[in-house]
């Protein structure tokens, strides 16, 4: 219904010494990762080598009932998944945690990132004879881990062989009769992190914000390239041989995470208020009013604010209720489902000139709806301000930015004509080399989306429904 971004998935895992209601925490710790991915969601519990799992489709507040949680049972290990199909489409089969029964043991894999190389890995395991039950990249590192658990003598060292083959984005947690073992790719595309509960127990998440929710005391990040194995004798570090200079995700900052989150030592929080006080001195305005789209864009509207002088206002109040389920509506009737899902507050910006802060555009087709919102309210002016580049190219890393022809910026010939397109009275991005500033300039990030400059090789990548164009030509 909304031409917004959507990030893939989150994930979680739990380790604990001794036998708990591990399903529980990690209930908890997928409703705080929610915002990943809502498409579906699953937890996969290990009980003294036994699994027990559920997944399902739905938010994790319907999938996991009080009684689904304790189906799952008590146990010393758990990992959980929320999802949102940017590859793989919504096959049910495609819901994670992905369970593998293979000759040396159980393991459940759950799995944040796109891979660059999956179909190729794809074709060489179904020369061989493998059968993929699904479309995701997650069942070809899992075919990669388990081939190499074979010729192995534990499963991290299958891990740590599997890596070099596995090109792209992955931040995984993979559990098994007696360890949880969490790595990350070579440029840290996605996020993970690790903390500790007073009671011992290791707690691996997408973000800092999960920790908290299951009381949990942050430890550090997981460095590009590294695997972190957990199992009762405490917690290990392997380095591999393939890490390199870590290329976060930049959208991470600017919409993915949640701003209570922090990421590689940055408050996601301070990054978007960045955002807006950058904007702030790169496009300036005389206006009235600033207010932000939720939600988003309220951080980055109050930087804009405090760096001009020009008052911060709430200007929508959205709508928390709509949730998955909500009916797509008629194409006639789209103007009214915007108005469902975010109302504007008339009296802050009737007669009034606005600056409406957003983090992205991508058709335009939205922000030309809330516009109209906002003129329909008796706003005198609306300047429209970006906290993110225009997107010119697709993601390969986990994003669902993947048609360069539905991207207004890539259509329009300048940002005047996306201004006249969404009815904004001026239209301003942030500049592309002012993104290092929103994390510092610590480390390196990726901005393929908005350069076409990726950090890694995407040649062959193909769409992100690669596998289900095959299956149904």
């Amino acid at each position: 219904m909304f031409d917004s971004i959507h990030e893939e998935c989150g994930v979680f895992g739990i380790f604990e010494n001794k036998t708990s209601d591990v399903a529980a925490s990690a209930y908890f710790g997928l409703y705080a990762l929610q915002h990943r991915g809502q498409e579906s969601c699953g937890i996969t519990v290990c009980d003294d080598g036994i699994f027990r799992h559920k997944r399902a489709d739905g938010l994790v507040s319907e999938v996991f009932t009080k009684e689904a949680i304790a189906k799952l049972g008590s146990g010393n290990m758990a990992v959980g998944h929320v999802r949102y199909s940017t590859t793989g489409g919504n096959d049910h089969n495609n819901i994670q945690p992905l369970v593998i029964r293979h000759i040396k043991g159980n393991m459940a894999l759950v799995h944040n990132g796109n891979l660059v190389n999956a179909a190729e890995l794809r074709r060489s395991f179904e020369m061989s004879g493998a059968i993929f039950h699904g479309t995701s990249d997650t069942e070809a590192i899992a075919y990669t881990i388990v081939r190499e658990r074979l010729t192995s003598s534990s499963t991290d060292q299958a891990v740590e062989r599997a890596m070099p083959f596995i090109k792209g984005a992955y931040s995984c947690i993979l559990m098994t009769a007696t360890k949880l073992i969490a790595f990350r790719d070579p440029d840290g595309f996605r996020p993970l992190c690790i903390g500790k509960t007073h009671d011992g127990a290791y707690v691996v998440a997408s973000e800092s914000c999960a920790l908290e929710t299951v009381g949990a005391e942050f430890i550090r990040d997981i460095s590009a390239g590294e695997i972190v194995v957990i199992t009762r004798e405490g917690m290990r570090s392997i380095t591999t041989n393939c890490g390199k200079e870590r290329n976060i995700c930049i959208f991470e900052y600017i919409y993915f995470a949640r701003p209570d989150s922090v990421i590689e030592g940055v408050s996601v929080h301070h990054a978007r208020q960045c955002a807006g006080r950058l904007l702030a001195k790169n496009s300036h305005v005389d206006a009235d009013i600033v207010i932000g789209v939720p939600d988003s864009g309220l951080d980055a509207a109050l930087g804009y604010s405090n760096e001009s002088g020009i008052p911060y206002g709430i200007g929508f109040i959205k709508n928390k209720y709509i949730g998955r389920s909500f009916i797509q509506p008629e194409q006639h009737q789209r103007e009214n489902a915007v108005k469902i899902k975010l109302n504007v507050i008339r009296e802050t910006v009737a007669g009034k000139r606005v600056i409406m802060i957003d983090d992205s555009i991508v058709r335009g087709t939205t922000s030309a709806r809330i516009v109209r919102l906002l003129r329909d309210a008796g706003a005198k002016e609306v300047h429209v301000r970006i906290s993110s580049p225009p997107f010119l190219h697709s993601c390969y890393f986990g994003t669902d930015i993947d048609s360069e022809e539905n991207l207004i910026a890539g259509k329009c010939s300048s940002t005047e004509e996306i201004a006249q397109f969404i009815g904004a009275d001026s239209l301003a991005y942030l500049p592309v080399d002012c993104l290092g500033e929103l994390i510092g300039n610590r480390f390196g990030c990726c901005k393929g989306c908005f350069t076409g400059e990726y950090p890694v090789d995407v040649t062959g990548a193909g769409s992100k429904n690669k596998f289900d164009e095959k299956i149904h030509k």
